[in-house]
This record gives C-alpha cells, sequence and structure tokens, in this order.
C-alpha cells in the first residue's frame, strides 16, 4: 500500500530548496499550509503525517531550515516553564532500526537551544523490543519510511521535557506494515513486548504513536495486561482518521489504563496561541470495555457506560505542524503532524510533572484542578463520517470533554 509513497520519498537524497521558508512557517502559524501542500501517512499503523511539496504528490516538503513549529513554539503555546519539573525517563515503542538516530536528535536539540542527549551520557538509550542491543538496520525502504515516526517522537519528548531521559525500544518493522499475511493480531505481541521492556526498564512513561484495529482477543486478553502498571503513563495517539464509531477504537489507545492523546489545530494569533479540534483527530467508543480509569460517568455515559476517547489533546494537524529533523530517509527537516506528534508531547509531559504515584491510566487528567488543561470548544472530527446524533460530544468539540480534544490542551504542568 505504501510503497510508491515510500519510493518517492527515496528517490532523491536531496533537500527541497524552497527561497521562503519564513513565509511557509507563516501558513503552519496560520493553519494555511495544506491549501498548496499535501499530506501522506508513514506506515499502516503510524499515527503521523508528513506535509508533502504539492497536493497530490508523495514527495515530502523537506527544507534545509524548520518550517514547522519549534521547540520554544510548541512550549510557549503550552505554557510550559523554562525549567523545573522532574527530569524523567520516556520511552518511545517505534519500528525498525535507525542508524542516524542520535544524530538526527542531536541536530534538533542544537537547532532549539536544548540540552544534549546523548548515549555517552546516559541521556539516550536504544534497545531493541527484547531489551538486546539495537536492531540492526535493513535499509530498507520502510524501514527509513519508520525513521520519521521515531525521529517525531524523540523531538517531540525533547521539547516537551528538555530535561528527561529518552529510551527507545524498537520493534520489527514488519509490524507496523499489516496485510493478510500480517495482521493486527501477528504484530501485537511484538509491540506489548516492547511495552514490558519499557516497563522493566523503570521508565516514567511510555509514548505509542500507531493504532491497530482492535479485536477482543487484543482488547480482553494478555497483549493488554502489559499494561496495568499504576505509576508509568502509557500514552497512545488517538488516530488520524476522525471519528472511529461508537462500537470499537484503535488499540492500544482504547485501553482503560492508556491515555487517549487527541489532535488539535495550533495556531499563532496577536495574544498567543489558539487550538481548534482537528478533523483527523481520532475519537471513539469501546464497547468491549469499561470506562478509561477515572472517567467520569458522564464522559463514559457517551459511550453507554464504556471507554470514550480520546482524555487530552496537543498539536497535531499536518497544517499547524512541528518541525522534525531525519538523515536516514531523504534528509532534512520536515514538517509532521498526526496524534503521534501529541502521543510523545503529553507523555513527556507526565515524566516533567512528577506526580506518576497517582497515575493510574488517564485518571489523574480528569481529576486536574481547574486551569491545568484548556478548553477547546471549536471544531469537529466527523464531517465524513456522520456522527450519531445522540453522541455528538464524540465528534465536535464544546464546553468540556469531547472525543477529539479530551479535556483539552496542557496549560503548564499542573494537570500532570
Amino acid at each position: 500500500m505504501f510503497a510508491g509513497m515510500v519510493a518517492v520519498l527515496l528517490a532523491s537524497s536531496l533537500v527541497s530548496v524552497y527561497p521562503d521558508t519564513a513565509a511557509l512557517h507563516a501558513q503552519v502559524q496560520a493553519g494555511t499550509l495544506l491549501q498548496n501542500h499535501g499530506v501522506i501517512a508513514t506506515c499502516d499503523v503510524c499515527d503521523s503525517e508528513i506535509v508533502t511539496e504539492a497536493q497530490g504528490s508523495a514527495a515530502p516538503m523537506t527544507t534545509v531550515v524548520p518550517v514547522g513549529y519549534s521547540a520554544s513554539e510548541l512550549a510557549a503555546a503550552y505554557h510550559l516553564p523554562a525549567s523545573g519539573g522532574v527530569a524523567g525517563t520516556v520511552a518511545l515503542v517505534d519500528g525498525g532500526g535507525y542508524p542516524g538516530f542520535e544524530s538526527d536528535l542531536a541536530a534538533y536539540r542544537s537547532q532549539f537551544g536544548l540540552p544534549a542527549c546523548t548515549v555517552a551520557s546516559g541521556c539516550l538509550k536504544v534497545v531493541d523490543y527484547q531489551g538486546g542491543p539495537p536492531l540492526h538496520p535493513d535499509g530498507t525502504d520502510e524501514e527509513k519510511q519508520l525513521s520519521l515516526e521515531t525521529a517525531l517522537d524523540a523531538q517531540m519528548i525533547s521539547a516537551a521535557c528538555p530535561a528527561c531521559k529518552i529510551l527507545l525500544v524498537q520493534a520489527p518493522t514488519r509490524d507496523f506494515y499489516l496485510s493478510s499475511l500480517h495482521t493486527a493480531t501477528d504484530a501485537v505481541p511484538s509491540i506489548a513486548r516492547a511495552v514490558s521492556t519499557a516497563v522493566a526498564a523503570g521508565v516514567s512513561a511510555v509514548s505509542m504513536s500507531f493504532g491497530y484495529p482492535s479485536t477482543k482477543d487484543i482488547n480482553t486478553g494478555p497483549m493488554s495486561t502489559v499494561f496495568s502498571h499504576p505509576g508509568i503513563a502509557f500514552v497512545a495517539s488517538s488516530g488520524d482518521s476522525g471519528y472511529h464509531g461508537n462500537v470499537h477504537g484503535y488499540w492500544p489507545q482504547n485501553l482503560p489504563s492508556v491515555i487517549s492523546a487527541g489532535g488539535t489545530a495550533l495556531y499563532q494569533t496577536s495574544d498567543g496561541f489558539a487550538s481548534n479540534a482537528w478533523s483527523g483527530a481520532g475519537s471513539a467508543c469501546e464497547t468491549d470495555l469499561p470506562p478509561a480509569n477515572g472517567q467520569p460517568a458522564a464522559v463514559a455515559a457517551v459511550c453507554g457506560g464504556h471507554r470514550a476517547s480520546s482524555d487530552v489533546s496537543a498539536v497535531s494537524d499536518p497544517a499547524t505542524g512541528v518541525a522534525v529533523y531525519d538523515s536516514y530517509a531523504a534528509g532534512g527537516w520536515y514538517t509532521v503532524g498526526g496524534t503521534s506528534a501529541a502521543a510523545p508531547f503529553i507523555a513527556a509531559l507526565y515524566a516533567r510533572g512528577g506526580h506518576l504515584s497517582r497515575v493510574d491510566g488517564p485518571n489523574t487528567l480528569y481529576a486536574a484542578p481547574a486551569g491545568a488543561f484548556s478548553d477547546v470548544t471549536l471544531g469537529q472530527n466527523a464531517a465524513a463520517h456522520g456522527c450519531q446524533p445522540t453522541s455528538l460530544q464524540l465528534c465536535v468539540s464544546g464546553t468540556g470533554w469531547d472525543g477529539p480534544t479530551g479535556v483539552g490542551t496542557p496549560n503548564g504542568l499542573a494537570g500532570f
């Protein structure tokens, strides 16, 4: 499915030259970038979208300087302190080998004035899904494409918590590309093993920027028990296809013990920043499962007393995308969106907030003090899907909780 798109992405190692990257950045701030550009997905199950050179093009827009939102802009948008908090450890579960991972992370952090995070210093560690040495890169187009997801995740962790340590847990590339011969049921065991590896390492939070089609066996079987560890924040992207329906959501964001990260568009205004629900942000009911841990009855009632997602949100709209540096694919600066940006950002805020002893799924989000989150009251994610009239909260943002954005976007660290 993605072979043609990947081939186009990797056909040239040259970075596209745009004469006015400042104008492109202004389009990001205004949310108009996609008027002249398109998007492509990173992999079958990834929740990241890469901005392309033109509408209908599969060639990513790569530049020699960043176009997407910077680390400092994200900190300003979510009122994060310049320093402070707890320097926890965030694990990211991603796919495939990535030979330039450390140097690409260094390029991002240097560009935006963040402290170095290296293997030698103990800040950065890379293991495979079983806890062994990093996966050996195989050089396939699919693996190179997956490096963009990994780069996005690590760089969003860096933006949200510059002092946090980072653990990259690499699962096999094949488990991020599904087919009739390799289904979600086949892929999920290695993902669950990767999560267990992260837990055994003593991390503060686990970021998962992917979603697999859910089944009752996956939702309630042993593959989901690996998330039953109070004191660790498990954060997963809610999806990039809008309203999923009122029966099933994607795994693992649908689990009661996992925090579902929804998505917004992020606009820069004369007064600062403003967020609307992103039309692609995932929301759903999961009728196989009870409400999320700590989810109020009024929220669960939207799904007939079952798990309703999402729980919280951050920037995800590729039209207002973030800057990502990657050298393994075509090379250069990319502009990327999707709820894959929100999940690692939120996971890092949990690690920085320092109140993990009370965390059990999204429970503390729903018990947070007034003002801990900025309510998102505009936008919807169901224009093409037709939200059920009895559960409009699943699709349409308004006062209080809604499906696309949960309780809202972070307003500092008080909610974490």
